[in-house]
This record gives C-alpha cells, sequence and structure tokens, in this order.
C-alpha cells in the first residue's frame, strides 16, 4: 500500500506546484503591466509638470515621482526574472526575485512616507515661499524656467498672485521700465495680450479668492493622492506574488550542489 501513497503524493505535489507555477506567471506579466502604469505616473509627474517643481522649494516632491520611476523599472526587470524562475523552477532565480520583490516594496513605502510628509507640510511651504519666489524672481536674470512656471501656473489655473493679484505690487519686475507700466504680468489675464496686464480689473484678469496658492496647493495634493494609490496597490500586489514566491519555492526540491 505504501507505494501507491507515495505516487498519489508525489502526482498531488507535482499538480500544485504546476498550478503555483501558473498563478505566479499570470501574477509577474499582471506586475510586468503594474510597472508601466508606476513609470508612466513618475514620469508624467517630471515631464508634463516640471514647471511646477520649479516653484517648490522642497526637493520631496520630485523625489517620490523619481522613486516611482525606478520602482517601476526594477519592477519591469523583476517581472522578466519572474517569468523566468517560475517556468526553469530554479530555485536561486526564486531567491533573486523575491529579494527583488522586497527591495521593491521598500522603495514603495520611502515614496509613500515622503509623500505623506509633503502632504503635511505643503501648506505652509507654499505660504512661505510662492509669493517670494513670484514677486522676487520672475522676470529676472537667469530666472527663465521661475517666469515660464509662474505664466503657466497663472493661466492654467485661471489666478492671478499668490494670494490675490494686488501682491503683484510688490513685484520687483513690475516697478521696473521693463514692465512698462503693467499692474500684474499678462499671463493675469482672462484673454492674454501683449500689454493687457496694463488694467488689473475683474473684468480684465483672474480675480480668484485664495489666489495661486490654493490651486496650486490642491493640485498637488490630488497628485499625491494619485502617488499614494498607486504605490499602495502595487505593494499589495506584491504581498501576494511573495506569498506564491515562497509557496512554490517550497514546492521545488533543494538544487543539488
Amino acid at each position: 500500500m505504501g507505494a501507491p501513497a507515495t505516487a498519489y503524493d508525489e502526482k498531488k505535489e507535482t499538480c500544485g506546484t504546476v498550478c503555483l507555477k501558473y498563478l505566479l506567471f499570470t501574477f509577474n506579466f499582471l506586475f510586468w503591466l503594474a510597472g508601466g502604469v508606476v513609470m508612466a505616473v513618475g514620469i508624467w509627474t517630471l515631464v508634463e509638470k516640471s514647471d511646477y517643481i520649479s516653484l517648490l522649494s522642497s526637493a520631496t516632491y520630485a523625489a517620490s515621482a523619481y522613486i516611482l520611476i525606478l520602482a517601476g523599472a526594477i519592477v519591469m526587470v523583476t517581472g522578466v526574472l519572474g517569468c523566468c524562475a517560475t517556468f526553469k523552477e530554479q530555485r536561486r532565480l526564486l531567491r533573486v526575485y523575491f529579494v527583488l520583490l522586497l527591495c521593491i516594496f521598500l522603495l514603495e513605502i520611502l515614496a509613500g512616507v515622503l509623500a505623506y510628509i509633503y502632504y503635511q507640510q505643503l501648506n505652509e511651504e507654499l505660504k512661505q515661499n510662492l509669493q517670494e519666489t513670484m514677486v522676487q524672481k520672475y522676470r529676472q536674470p537667469e530666472q527663465e524656467h521661475v517666469t515660464k512656471a509662474v505664466d503657466k501656473l497663472q493661466q492654467e489655473f485661471k489666478c492671478c498672485g499668490s494670494n490675490s493679484s494686488s501682491d503683484w505690487g510688490e513685484s520687483v519686475w513690475i516697478r521696473t521700465n521693463e514692465a512698462d507700466g503693467r499692474l500684474v504680468p499678462d499671463s493675469c489675464c482672462k484673454t492674454q495680450t501683449l500689454g493687457c496686464g496694463h488694467r488689473d480689473h475683474p473684468s480684465n484678469i483672474y480675480k480668484v479668492e485664495g489666489g495661486c496658492i490654493t490651486k496650486l496647493e490642491n493640485f498637488i495634493l490630488d497628485h499625491l493622492k494619485i502617488i499614494g494609490a498607486v504605490g499602495v496597490g502595487i505593494a499589495c500586489v506584491q504581498i501576494v506574488g511573495m506569498v506564491f514566491t515562497c509557496c512554490l519555492y517550497r514546492s521545488l526540491k533543494a538544487e543539488p550542489y
């Protein structure tokens, strides 16, 4: 009776291993796609919204995006490695794969912590630095990136000044002859034309309660939520992958040395 039982156990073990292999392969394919999504979010943050990053004194927002790009790249490489390890049934490759999953998990935890810290301090940072940046650096030598960012901010979010349009009265540029008597930059105008900033009447320029600080803060907070949601989602998927990896690793026989 012993022999048939052994054969049955081996068959059962083989069936379980095959199921785990296909589960892990499916996981790795989804994981590879998720890596692409993580990279896309990070790249979008840096490329599409890079102008606004220049208005922030802290590098935490940009650092979170770089961490996401790095994590996404490692995820995609890890997904390919996981497929190879699964079908070759090599315990060594599975060990490497598990370690990479753990590293990615820690990177995403770090990105999440940075995003949360920045979420807490964002309002205070904007209050302290945005107005100073706008009035001191707008249209100043070697500050073209700030000028471009401020103009884009005011046009895209339909606002004028950090707190209100009256903030521009303290601008270094407004007080120079280069401003040509403008009261606000032309980018404050509802219909932007050359010299439209000579009039600061509400019919001509954007008058928004809370100014650009409120608009920029809401935008960054929404984006931080996206970064956090992506990070948490991928981290949860990784936990499943690590469980599958451990199960498959234990089901495989030790490699001969």
